[in-house]
């Protein structure tokens, strides 16, 4: 994945604006974009470009339970909402992408369990980065 997709070259210098720099997806994009070759730059005032994460939801539900309304498997989930804009030009209209994985639930092994679904919800952004990639190099 990393240094494997080109960026248009608006991008050059791109400014991440985003409400929480830590969140794993932001984290995780910034990397890949400095490994694509683009600079990340702190103030949208030295950006040739700003990538806007409008929203980076995490999250998980429960698809099913046991006869004893125990929850036996739940999905993980990872949302991301985001544009990109280079001057007065928009690259990327403002869109969402939802990728979701799902794991059964023993509640004999939970902490195997929290890991697991730790290791998905990498998984997951892991793909979603790959995807906007994509996307940014069809541009």
């Amino acid at each position: 994945m990393r240094g494997a997709t080109s960026v248009p070259p608006e991008m050059a210098r791109t400014y991440i604006a985003t409400g929480d720099q830590r969140s794993l997806f932001y984290r995780r994009l910034r990397d890949s974009l400095r490994s694509a070759g683009v600079t990340i730059v702190e103030s949208p005032f030295d950006a040739t470009a700003t990538f806007s994460i409008l929203s980076d939801i995490p999250g998980q539900r429960v698809l099913s339970v046991s006869a004893r309304n125990v929850p036996r498997e739940f999905e993980v989930f990872y949302t991301v909402f985001y544009s990109v804009q280079a001057k007065e030009v928009t690259l990327l209209e403002p869109r969402s992408q939802t990728l979701t994985r799902d794991y059964t639930w023993d509640e004999t092994e939970v902490l195997g369990k929290e890991k697991e679904e730790e290791l998905l919800r990498a998984a997951i952004v892991d793909d979603l980065v790959r995807i906007v990639l994509i996307q940014l190099s069809s541009i």
